[in-house]
């Protein structure tokens, strides 16, 4: 875990029949992801984060991703980073603004990425009858 020393952003868990709105996030830590640039384009930054290529498979375009318990949306991935763009408002508010090229931040991937992609790989891998099986068992009755 990076940052354990250091602050997180943390927020109480939405209640059960509260009203739904924004990014589904569950508080894990997926990966340790560094930053390898951050530019100031004037109205925004430009934060690129590079994370482990067993994650980044879980890492989508505008999908969700948290940093440091900062939820965000995701705006490009590549081979091993993903790039983030953060308003001024959230560079100010959040631990955004303390992160400098090299920083390891806590990164929780898109929580549908990884259901879709367990539940790919599980069908991919199971034992499932052949025709010609499911006919000889229906023979037998």
């Amino acid at each position: 875990m990076a940052n354990y020393k250091n602050e997180v952003h943390i927020e109480p868990a939405m209640a059960m029949g509260d009203r739904f709105e924004g990014h589904i996030v569950q508080g894990h830590i997926d990966a340790i992801g560094t930053i390898t640039d951050i530019k100031n384009l004037g109205n925004s930054y430009d934060v690129f984060i590079k994370v482990d290529k067993k994650h980044i498979g879980f890492i989508v375009p505008k999908g969700s991703i948290t940093i440091d318990g900062v939820s965000l949306t995701v705006n490009d991935v590549n081979a091993d980073t993903c790039r983030l763009t953060i308003i001024p408002h959230t560079m100010k508010e959040t631990l955004f603004k303390n992160y400098k090229k090299g920083t390891q931040v806590n990164v929780e991937t898109d929580m549908f990425a990884r259901y879709v992609s367990h539940i790919i790989k599980h069908q991919t891998q199971t034992d499932s009858l052949s025709w010609g099986e499911v006919d000889a068992i229906n023979a037998s009755f």
